[in-house]
């Protein structure tokens, strides 16, 4: 307690003692003791080429010393519009205007925001309600928060949430409506999109905003890959009842599944599409929208062209500046194709490991976002008990071993069901996969003797 009080910092968690990392170099974090911890979550799925890119930093010093800080609600930079154009190359082809923010939070915060302002200025003021997803994650600010349905982030605010709608994503390995993802298929029939209709009719469509979701569900559920053809359906429900669809891609952008943007692969085209993370390879804070012509029309026509929204930091030149440099590495070492090759070498190896431990019992994902799902016995499909804080167990595991990774906990129904995210930087070489494998492996085996020992002592009891 006295060394807490000692401490000047904040800290998420005031009872616990983290590592001080003095310096990063490639995929490795090291602290003041002279330890390497492998980055095996690109810190929270963010850096994303690693640590120490001079390139990166020299980049943003740079621009510091040409002009640190430009409030662009009356001055704009060469780079902002740079960067733009970049992005806006990358997005869907009717997806054209880039609007920054510091993060992810602040880009579905404006993106709820913009898709209220669009609906009142065309005269349909009464579409305010945002349907989400339960087990999804969206920011932790109030709006973000509302539109998100991490049960844990919400609970202690509910007074203070938005009524927002929420729905069921698609988990077809527990699914919540009991449905078999063979017979879905076969007969084209979703519960999970039909829920979607249900709550649409249930609220009004006339009251409904937008819809939002994450292509692949991330840090709630562990990299939960919907079924194909999901989100065409929704694509068609969001149209077919004036409703603005907004994908989530602060996790998933910018090569983390294997293209520029996980929408590339549901085969649809959102009103929004939001960013952060890895844009910047987690060297600035940065985030940010992309807006559909069409609402940009309807801002031209109905707004007199004014967003009613704006942060001190949008556009930041240090930032966009950051974010220029990343998304020029990422082009020069041709990510997409390492994501692709030592994507399917890491799931390849994870699956091998599978067989070897009891307590994995579902691999997914995509590129390099993969999640596992823990067990106690997966086997008999027994779930670990919530008080026993399975997956951030494991993960202290493996940080005594020299690695880290994102675990998470609810992702069943908020409380049960314990998973863990393998998300490395995306230039990691196949020895640096392969370093990741025999870490969890050998954590995996540490865990097994704390589980023994756990189950020895209640016996005893």
């Amino acid at each position: 307690m006295d060394e807490i009080k000692r401490d000047y910092v904040f800290h998420r968690d005031l009872t616990k003692k983290y590592p001080m990392i003095t310096h990063g170099e490639g995929s490795y974090l090291i602290d003041e003791q002279g330890k390497k911890y492998l980055d095996g979550c690109s810190g929270a799925v963010a850096a994303n080429l690693g640590h120490g890119i001079e390139q990166i930093a020299e980049a943003m010093a740079e621009q510091a010393k040409n002009a640190a800080f430009v409030h662009t609600l009356r001055f704009e930079t060469d780079v902002l519009h740079k960067l733009a154009g970049v992005i806006g190359k990358m997005a869907p082809p009717h997806l054209n205007k880039v609007y920054f923010t510091s993060g992810g939070s602040e880009a579905n915060e404006s993106a709820l925001k913009l898709a209220r302002q669009y609906h009142r200025d065309a005269g349909k003021t009464q579409k305010h309600i945002v349907i989400g997803r339960w087990q999804s994650y969206h920011g932790n600010t109030i709006g973000a928060l509302s539109a998100g349905g991490d049960v844990k982030r919400r609970y202690p605010y509910t007074p203070n949430l938005l009524h927002f709608a929420h729905v069921y994503s698609p988990y077809c390995h527990r699914c919540p409506y009991n449905r078999n993802q063979e017979d879905c298929v076969a007969n084209q029939n979703w519960s999970c999109v039909t829920d979607i209709e249900r709550t649409i009719l249930e609220f009004g469509p006339e009251n409904i905003s937008a819809f939002i979701a994450e292509p692949i569900v991330g840090s709630q559920q562990g990299a939960v890959v919907p079924p194909l053809d999901y989100f065409k359906k929704v694509r068609e429900l969001c149209s077919r009842y004036d409703i603005l669809l907004i994908i989530d891609e602060v996790m998933t952008g910018f090569g983390r599944t294997g293209t520029d943007f996980a929408v590339e692969q549901l085969g649809i085209e959102p009103d929004i599409l939001t960013f952060g993370k890895g844009v910047s390879a987690g060297y600035a804070p940065l985030g940010g929208m992309i807006v559909h012509d069409r609402l940009i029309q309807g801002l031209l026509e109905n707004s007199s062209g004014k967003f009613l929204h704006g942060y001190t930091y949008s556009g930041h030149p240090v930032s966009i500046a950051a974010g220029l440099a990343a998304l020029d590495i990422y082009k020069e070492m041709n990510i997409l194709q390492n994501v692709e090759t030592q994507g399917a070498y890491l799931m390849e190896c994870l699956v091998a490991l599978q067989r070897k431990h009891p307590y994995i019992s579902d691999i997914r994902g995509r590129g390099l976002l993969i999640g596992l799902e823990l067990m106690k016995d997966a086997s008999q499909q027994v779930f670990f008990n919530p008080s026993e804080a399975a997956s951030e167990k494991l993960n202290e595991i493996c940080m005594e071993l020299g690695g880290v990774f994102y675990p998470g906990s609810g992702s069943i129904d908020g409380h049960k069901g314990e998973h863990m995210i393998i998300s490395p930087p995306l230039n990691i070489a196949k020895a640096e996969v392969d370093e990741i494998v025999r870490l969890l492996d050998h954590a995996f085996s540490i865990f097994h003797q704390h589980i023994r020992k756990d189950e020895s002592y209640e016996s005893a009891k």
